[in-house]
């Protein structure tokens, strides 16, 4: 960061008074500009003993598959976010059944969310950020083709909950040292 979003002078980064982190703060206004994680949220849409993928069309990870989700937007709850990203993605329309995984990336700060969701109808085909959208069957699945560790995660849990009917909130930390 070099301008202050508030007048647009300079900023320095360091700690404010009474923290004990630094910030990027501006030079003229004195306004700390707070750098926090990023919220990620989306979808598991399950229909009968399948999930439905996408393979992805921007980079990262461009034509990876992965589980329709996406950055949190302000004004919207997670669940409000999963079920956007998965209509703009899949062009699906699901219904949430309940948080399903949490993971923590605090090496790019990031933390993700994914909902358990059930496809309301079969209708559904690439968005503007897909180049395909499928359904898969456990033994189906492009293991080594899924674009992060995360959905890989995700996909594990569900078929290993699925066994037993019971669908826990599953939280993990994904640690990488830099």
């Amino acid at each position: 960061m070099k301008f202050c979003s508030a007048c647009g002078n300079s900023v320095s980064n360091r700690i404010p008074h009474g923290d004990n982190r630094t910030r990027y703060i501006c030079d003229s206004c004195d306004e700390i500009h707070y750098q926090n994680p990023r919220i990620i949220t989306g979808c598991l849409p399950i229909h009968a003993d399948k999930v439905l993928l996408c393979r992805r069309a921007i980079a990262p990870r461009k034509n990876y598959w992965t589980l329709p989700a996406g950055f949190m937007e302000n004004g919207e709850t997670s669940e409000q976010g999963a079920m956007r990203e998965t209509a703009e993605e899949a062009l699906a329309n699901v219904t949430v059944q309940s948080l399903y995984t949490l993971f923590n990336l605090p090496h790019i700060s990031q933390v993700y969310m994914f909902y358990r969701a059930v496809l309301t109808d079969l209708d559904f085909s690439p968005g503007l950020e897909s180049t395909d959208v499928r359904l898969f069957s456990e033994t189906e699945i492009p293991w080594k083709e899924l674009a992060f560790p995360v959905i890989r995660n995700t996909l594990k849990h569900y078929f290993s909950d699925r066994k037993t009917g019971a669908y826990p909130i599953h939280i993990e930390d994904i640690l990488i040292q830099r």
